[in-house]
């Protein structure tokens, strides 16, 4: 009987996504536990070695993260284990770099560059909506140290984002699924955007992951799971469950945040191939000229 957590992971058994070689020895990073869960995340280990090449070993990412050079969301993280998940900011000082992951339209994960002042944010979905316990008497400064307020009145209200925050005291009208724009450095919600029909939004899990597109229709089926229909770019309809869709930006203003190539779009094998074909033809044709 295994007592306490689990301590390895053979390389078989770890995510897809990775993209580690099946040959290349018989265990693979096991992720500490953090803000992401272990199949939805990305280690640091794997991020400076297989992704960014700066390390050939893990005692080469070791000496980079010991010395204080990677930051994910603004604060230096030091274990290689690390888990930086969807819509994390990932810093580089000393390469003056920045990189927010992100999905491809394969479910893979995408370091994607991004610039000083998008770095400063970054998106987050609410997952929970609650208040403090309800015991707790004239703790909550919008309705003062009044004895008079009493339960309820005086909790104090608190959301749950999709990365492990809990922020006190959002705006009212933000509720479960809809995405606050959170500051780094003060870690407050500086604006929101509702989940909405004609809002943009990316799937984060399941077959669809990584495409992008407006939400077009929601079906309610009480009791079970939420189905949300998006159409992409090229028109293309897909559907999944509602704890699948990220919005990522108000359909009049269009996206907050800079996106990965291919914009989402996911084209299909015979669309792959043609695209390549077409590449090879233009290539040749100016190596001829």
């Amino acid at each position: 009987m295994a007592r306490g957590p689990k301590k390895h992971l053979k390389r078989l058994r770890a995510p897809k996504h990775w993209m580690l070689d099946k040959l290349g020895g018989t265990w693979a990073p096991r992720p500490s536990t953090g803000p992401h869960k272990l199949r939805e995340c990305l280690p640091l280990v794997i991020l400076l070695r297989n992704r960014l090449k700066y390390a050939l070993t893990r005692r080469e990412c070791l000496m980079i993260c010991m010395n204080r050079n990677i930051q994910v969301d603004g604060k230096v993280r030091t274990d290689l284990n690390y888990p930086a998940g969807f819509m994390d900011v990932i810093t580089i000082k000393k390469t003056n770099e920045q990189f927010r992951l992100l999905y491809d339209t394969k479910g893979r994960f995408v370091l994607h560059e991004v610039k000083e002042d998008e770095a400063s944010f970054k998106l987050c979905r609410i997952k929970k909506q609650s208040r403090g316990k309800p015991s707790t008497m004239g703790r909550n400064p919008l309705v003062g140290h009044n004895v008079n307020f009493k339960g309820r009145q005086a909790s104090v209200p608190y959301v749950v984002t999709h990365d492990g925050r809990t922020i006190r005291y959002p705006n009212p009208k933000v509720n479960v699924h809809d995405t606050v724009k959170v500051n780094l450095a003060t870690g407050k919600i500086e604006d929101y955007v509702k989940f909405k029909i004609g809002n943009i939004a990316m799937v984060t899990s399941g077959h669809n992951t990584g495409r992008i597109g407006i939400i077009t229709h929601r079906d309610r089926h009480p009791g079970s799971f939420d189905i949300v229909h998006v159409t992409d770019k090229t028109g293309s309809q897909f559907a999944t469950r509602i704890q699948n869709v990220f919005v990522i930006g108000d359909g009049d203003s269009g996206d907050w945040v800079s996106l990965p190539k291919g914009l989402g779009v996911r084209y299909s094998i015979t669309e792959e191939r043609d695209k390549r074909n077409k590449k090879l033809a233009e290539q040749r044709r100016r190596q001829i000229e």
